[in-house]
This record gives structure tokens, sequence and C-alpha cells, in this order.
């Protein structure tokens, strides 16, 4: 298995005849998977630090990908202790998705859920922009266009959470899944991801497209690159 290049297979989730339930019993997998390997305190901990960068009364936030809101729900807690003033937008492809997190973020009144491609989202604006393992759903052909649609975007900052591209990662998350992953959708495209995923050389590389900003890009465990962009121009 050659893990030097980027695999372009589609994930099985991302079919659009595929069932709620399932869908939703696949989230709950993945929700399981970044909570034990570290992928949500990556994003937290990054987010937290734009704003203390950047204080003022209210913040924005877009989550661009959002699948079924789990991530938002984590920021709204978390800024809820902090009592800081957040509004929170998800947007995701899927119409399926955008459902099941308005569904399950009822008692989140400062989130809210949009259903909308990234490359046609331009006229959106907000503080901060996340995506977290969404840009590996990105064939390398757009991935220029994905990360300006960002920019175009966040006013502040991007914070881009995704998995590191390796032999090691792969198998480590085909035992992880034997114990902690339930549906047979989230062990297939976990691997798939994986395969689809990036290595710190190529996020380098990407960082190229915006020479005037800052860029932190750093490895974070379990397999995870950690990219954020502050804007200066």
């Amino acid at each position: 298995m050659d893990f030097s290049f980027r695999y372009s297979e589609e994930e099985l989730m991302d079919d659009p005849q595929i069932p709620i339930d399932v869908l939703r019993a696949t989230y709950l997998d993945i929700n399981r998977a970044n909570h034990y390997l570290g992928g949500d305190n990556c994003i937290l901990k990054s987010v937290m630090l734009l704003v203390e960068e950047n204080p003022k009364k209210k913040y924005s936030l877009i989550d661009i990908g959002c699948g079924d809101g789990a991530m938002l729900r984590k920021i709204a807690d978390n800024f809820r202790n902090r009592n800081i003033e957040i509004e929170l937008l998800g947007v995701d492809i899927n119409e399926k998705a955008i459902l099941l997190a308005q569904e399950s973020s009822s008692k989140y009144p400062e989130i809210s859920f949009k259903r909308m491609d990234v490359f046609k989202a331009n006229k959106l604006k907000s503080d901060i922009v996340i995506a977290t393992l969404t840009m590996h759903h990105i064939a390398e052909k757009d991935i220029s266009n994905f990360l300006h649609s960002l920019k175009n975007i966040s006013q502040t900052g991007i914070v881009i959470n995704d998995l590191h591209r390796s032999r090691m990662a792969y198998y480590l998350f085909k035992f992880f899944s034997v114990i902690f992953i339930k549906t047979k959708i989230a062990k297939n495209d976990g691997l798939v991801s994986i395969r689809s995923g990036f290595t710190k050389r190529e996020f380098e590389n990407y960082s190229r497209l915006f020479p005037k900003s800052q860029h932190a890009i750093n490895w974070k465990w379990a397999y995870r690159l950690n990219w954020i962009i502050r804007f200066n121009d």
C-alpha cells in the first residue's frame, strides 16, 4: 500500500442515498474517534488561541463541513463556560447531515446551520473559520480554490485539522476501530480518509498560497495535522 500520494476513493458516507439513521450512527462513531484521538482538543485550543490574540466582546465562527454539528456544540459549551459570546454557523453540502445537526443542537440558540457548497460560500463572513476532517474530502486539483474560499470567509484566522497520511496511522486506526468503532461505514471510511489525508510538507506547500499570512503547522497525536492561519493582509 503506497502512502506517498493522496488516495482519491470516495467515502461511503458521502453517498446522498445513505439512510439518515445509518448516517447518525456513523457520526456517533466519528465523534467518538475525534474525542479519544485528540481531534476535538486540537480545534478547541486553536480557536481559543485566536480568540485570546484578538480580544473583543463577541465572536463569529463558521465550521466548514460541519457534519452533525458535534464540534460546534463543543465550541459553544467552551464559550459558555468562559462567558464569551459567540455566533456559530455550520455549513455542509449534505442535507441529511444538516438535519441531524439541527436535531442535536436544539438547546444551542447560538448555533445555526446552512446547507451550502463551500465553493459557493464566498458571501459568508466570519471572524474564524474551522475545517476539521473536511479538507481530505477535497480533490487535489481543488485544494487551492478550497483554501481561497476559506480565506474569503475569514476575517481573523483559519483552523484546519486533518489526518496525517501514514502507514502507522492506517494500522493504528485499524486496531482502534476493532474496539471503539461500531459501524461498517465508519470503519471503511476511516481508512479511506487516512489514505486521502496529508503530510506536513504538503500543508507547508499549500501555505505558500498565502505568503503574507502567518502559518503554524504542527503534528498532533493521534496522527493529526493542525494548521492555524493568521491574517495580516
